[in-house]
């Protein structure tokens, strides 16, 4: 397979309410993370930093050009790549352990990391058989309704467990915004892995299905709206109902 030279690995698309989307496009897209950027009056926020096999901050100049904090919506390889980049980084107190020590077992990288999950593969030295996410333990633990303080903007933390123990979700209520990570996306959930949980998995949905949401950017696949929103859900809720 082909490698892709490092300045083209990102694609980069500015959104409405100062939301810049970044992607790695050459992964394929059930393993693609999605990569949100916002800025804010006195800071920006990075919401998950892919999986780190091409410099963000060497090769996407949004993310250096303030001060900014980098926050985890969990701590699955494909989202933590490039968190060792950022000065200041957050996650939730129950995956603060992964994030500083992180293994290809315990960020999933194991069982997902091949060549396969690629179009192109990442230039050298990237090889699937070694990578590892590199350790970036958090200057800062979060716990459910904690807030992320850009200045104009104000993000709850929304504590979402169930694909993950430390889960987050990230509402702003002036806009009706929600990052959801990898509990709510439009697209095939995972909800199978070491430290998933079904009950957990349960209320985190009911709880997300309560907002008043206007737009929601997933951790994968494309953003959505406030029917797809519900739909989704109940759907989901329904299935899980119908199989008891």
């Amino acid at each position: 397979m082909d490698r892709i030279d490092p300045k083209n690995w990102y694609d980069v698309q500015k959104l409405g309410d100062d939301v810049t989307y970044i992607c790695e496009p050459f992964i394929k897209e059930f393993y693609r993370c999605n990569i949100w950027h916002v800025r804010g009056s006195k800071s920006d926020m990075l919401v998950d930093s892919g999986m780190g096999v091409v410099s963000l901050c060497e090769w996407v100049p949004i993310v250096t050009e303030r001060k900014l904090t980098a926050v985890t919506s969990h701590t699955h390889f494909d989202h933590i790549g490039c968190h060792h980049e950022f000065e200041d980084r957050i996650v939730h107190s129950a995956e603060a352990d992964l994030l500083a020590h992180p293994t290809r077992e315990n960020t999933l990288a194991t069982p997902y990391v091949t060549d396969d999950i690629f179009t192109m593969l990442p230039p050298e030295p990237y090889n699937s058989v070694t990578y590892a996410v590199k350790k970036a333990p958090a200057t800062r633990s979060v716990e459910d309704g904690d807030v992320i303080d850009l200045g104009n903007r104000i993000f709850e933390v929304i504590h979402t467990p169930g694909h993950s123990p430390g889960g987050i979700a990230l509402w702003e209520e002036t806009t009706g915004i929600l990052f959801s990570g990898d509990i709510h996306y439009d697209g095939p959930l995972i909800e199978d892995v070491y430290h998933s949980n079904a009950a957990d998995y349960l209320r985190s949905m009911e709880r997300l299905l309560e907002l008043p949401v206007k737009i929601v950017h997933g951790g994968h696949f494309p953003s959505f709206g406030a029917e797809r929103h519900r739909t989704l859900i109940r759907n989901w809720l329904d299935e899980k109902q119908g199989n008891v």
